[in-house]
């Protein structure tokens, strides 16, 4: 059974997760009302994603004998400058929930919860990949800039995005 502050800290995360799920939506409806149906198309499956790495808190936190409380989610940002403005701040949120799932790792270790900390490894390694692709696309953007060829590129290679396996909630 997972201690009070340990159930805390899996229900702010589970929150946090729930969040970003929510972010990703905001900037998926960005993208579509700016024309950019690929962009929104992968931000749809990041929103997704999400939900699973939320189900996956959601159903540890229940295993592990934790109380789930919901809060309240916050209202995420809608308008953005432009497609790199939108991906600068995919990769400063990731930057976060990866700092959010290191501290929760730096908890289990201190508590000695090593079912909390092998739990939480997959996240770690998720989080290598989300910094990852969020800094591609920061990248790739600032090679195109506006130039419409490469916008149009990028759309229609983000549209080609599929749901990876691993972010299910099993």
């Amino acid at each position: 059974m997972a201690s009070k502050q340990m159930a805390e800290a899996l229900n702010k995360q589970l929150n946090a997760e729930l969040y970003s799920a929510y972010l990703y939506w905001s900037m998926a409806a960005y993208f579509e009302a700016e024309s950019f149906a690929g962009f929104a198309h992968w931000m749809e499956i990041q929103a997704q994603e999400e939900m699973g790495h939320a189900v996956k808190f959601y159903r540890y936190a229940v295993s592990s004998g934790s109380c789930v409380e919901f809060e309240a989610i916050a209202k995420p940002e809608a308008k953005f400058a432009s497609p790199l403005a939108v991906f600068e701040a995919t990769l400063k949120h990731e930057k976060y929930v990866t700092s959010c799932i290191h501290n929760l790792v730096e908890l289990a270790r201190g508590e000695k919860d090593y079912a909390t900390e092998m739990f939480l490894q997959w996240f770690v390694t998720e989080q290598v990949e989300e910094e990852a692709n969020a800094s591609k696309l920061v990248h790739d953007l600032n090679m195109v800039k506006d130039a419409p060829g490469g916008m149009f590129m990028m759309d229609r290679q983000l549209g080609q995005r599929q749901a990876s396996a691993s972010s299910s909630s099993e």
